[in-house]
C-alpha cells in the first residue's frame, strides 16, 4: 500500500498524478483495434479464433449462441436462495429506474408551434457482463434489468465462457429473470466488435451498455460512431473520504471488498486524520488473512491502493474531485455542508452504514459507473439511456406566420434562400 502525509515530501507530486484522465494505452489501443478489424473482417470466424485464443474454449455457429436447453438447464440448476436474490434486486432496479425513465410531453413555443419530446425504448440493445475470475450475476441485473424496465424489446447479451464452452447457471438465469432475449458466448473486445458490426450469426445492436477490462472498455471508445455507447466503466475503483468519525473496521473492509475485484482495481482512503489512518491499517492486516482471495487482494494492496493523510477534510474534498472515483464512501460529521462539494464521482454512499457492496447488488441505482476520471464527463448507467428520444414540431398557418420573419432573417444571413422560401410558401394564396 502506498501511504503517504501531506507532510511527506513524495505527497505533492503523488496527488498531482491522482488528477486522471482516462485515456488508453498504446499497446491496448493498438491491439484492439486488430480485434476489431479481425472481426470486421472475417465476422464469426474471427470470434472463434480468438475466443479460442483468449479463453480456450471451442464455438461454432452450433454453439455461438446459449441455447433454450441451457437456459432452461440454469433455471434447474440455481438454488431458491438465488432466485430471492435476483427478484429482491431486480425488484430495486425496476423501482429505481421507474423513475428515472422520461415521459413524453409538449408546449407552445412564443410563436404558437407546438413543440415536444417523445421518448421511445431503443429496439436493440447489447449488454456486456464480464467473466473471467467471477461470475458477475449483479452485473447482468444492472445492465439487462434497466433495458427491460425500459422496455427494450431485444436485448443481446454478451459474457465470455469457460474453457469447456458453458456459462454459470447463476449468470444465465439472472440474465433470463432480466429480460435478455439472446446471449453469446464471448467476452473482451471481440465481443464488442460483434455487438456494434455484427456478424453473419449475430445482429448488431442499436446501443451497448456494460463495464469490461481495459480491453473492452478501449473497443467501446473505438466504436462509438459505428454504435451508441453508454460510458466507459472498467476496473473497481474505490475512494473513501472519512473525517475522524470512521469506524476503521467498516473502512477496511469496504477497501478489501473492492481490492477483491482484482485486476487493475484502484482502492484509496482519504482522511484528515492520522490516528484513524493507523486504526485502518491494523484493520486491513487483521482482516485480509479470513478472506477467500487473499492473493489477489494482495497485489491490488500492494499495486492500486493509496492512503492519504491530508492537512485538512477540504483538501480531501479536492483530491477526489480531481480522482473522479467510480464510487465515493463519505463519512464525515458534517454530511450535510461536505456533501454538495463532492460532483465527480459515478456513486456516493454516505455514512458509516452505507457498505458499497449494498450498491454492488441489491439498492437500485446500476452499479456500471464511470472509472479511470470518466465521472468529469459521464454518469453512471441509467434508465433513460435505453430510450431514443425524438423531438417533435407541429406549426399552423398562424405560427408559421409568426414565425417567417425569424426565419426569413437566418435564411439571409447564412446565405439560404430556399429555407426562408419554403416557410413563405405556406402563406401564399
Amino acid at each position: 500500500m502506498k501511504i503517504l502525509s501531506h507532510t511527506d515530501s513524495a505527497y505533492a507530486s503523488f496527488v498531482r498524478r491522482l488528477n486522471r484522465r482516462a485515456l488508453p494505452e498504446h499497446g491496448v489501443r493498438d491491439l484492439v483495434a486488430e480485434i476489431i478489424a479481425e472481426v470486421a473482417d472475417k465476422g464469426d470466424a474471427a470470434l472463434f479464433s480468438l475466443t479460442k485464443r483468449f479463453d480456450g474454449a471451442e464455438l461454432s455457429a452450433k454453439n455461438l449462441f446459449v441455447s433454450k436447453a441451457e437456459f432452461a438447464a440454469a433455471e434447474k440448476a440455481v438454488t431458491p436462495a438465488t432466485q430471492t436474490a435476483v427478484a429482491r434486486t431486480l425488484t430495486n432496479i425496476h423501482a429505481f429506474a421507474k423513475r428515472s425513465l422520461r415521459k413524453d410531453w409538449s408546449a407552445k413555443n412564443a410563436e404558437g408551434a407546438t413543440v415536444g419530446e417523445r421518448f421511445s425504448p431503443f429496439d436493440r440493445v447489447g449488454v456486456y457482463v464480464p467473466g473471467g475470475k467471477a461470475p458477475l450475476v449483479s452485473t447482468a441485473l444492472m445492465t439487462a434489468g434497466f433495458a427491460q424496465a425500459a422496455g427494450v424489446p431485444e436485448i443481446l447479451a454478451a459474457t465470455p465462457c469457460g474453457p469447456d464452452g458453458t456459462v454459470n447457471p447463476a449468470l444465465l438465469y439472472a440474465l433470463q429473470a432480466a429480460g435478455v432475449t439472446e446471449a453469446i458466448k464471448v467476452g473482451g473486445a471481440q465481443a464488442i466488435a460483434a455487438l456494434a458490426l455484427g456478424t453473419k450469426s449475430i445482429r448488431p445492436v442499436d446501443r451497448i451498455f456494460g463495464p469490461g477490462n481495459r480491453f473492452v472498455v478501449e473497443a467501446k471508445r473505438q466504436l462509438i460512431g459505428a454504435v451508441s455507447i453508454d460510458l466507459l466503466p472498467g476496473p473497481s475503483e474505490i475512494l473513501i473520504l472519512s473525517d475522524k468519525t470512521g469506524h476503521p473496521e467498516y473502512i477496511a473492509a469496504d477497501l478489501l471488498a473492492q481490492a477483491e475485484h482484482g485486476g487493475d482495481s484502484v482502492v484509496g482512503f482519504v482522511t484528515d486524520s492520522k490516528a484513524l489512518l493507523g486504526k485502518v491499517v491494523k484493520a486491513i492486516e487483521r482482516q485480509l488473512p479470513t478472506l477467500s482471495r487473499p492473493k489477489i487482494i494482495r497485489e491490488v494492496l500492494k499495486q492500486g491502493t493509496f492512503l492519504l493523510h491530508v492537512k485538512s477534510f477540504a483538501d480531501g474534498v479536492a483530491i477526489s474531485n480531481a480522482f473522479a472515483p467510480e464510487h465515493v464512501s463519505l463519512i464525515t460529521a458534517d454530511e450535510d455542508h461536505w456533501l454538495p462539494q463532492i460532483r465527480t464521482a459515478g456513486a456516493i454512499y454516505l455514512g458509516n452504514d452505507s457498505p458499497v457492496a449494498v450498491g454492488d447488488f441489491l439498492a437500485g441505482p446500476s452499479h456500471t459507473l464511470p472509472t479511470g476520471g470518466g465521472g468529469r464527463s459521464f454518469s453512471g448507467l441509467r434508465a433513460d439511456q435505453f430510450q431514443r428520444r425524438t423531438s417533435i414540431v407541429r406549426l399552423d398557418k398562424k405560427s408559421v406566420a409568426k414565425s417567417l420573419p425569424v426565419i426569413e432573417e437566418f435564411a439571409r444571413i447564412e446565405g439560404l434562400d430556399a429555407h426562408g422560401r419554403s416557410t413563405a410558401i405556406r402563406l401564399e394564396k
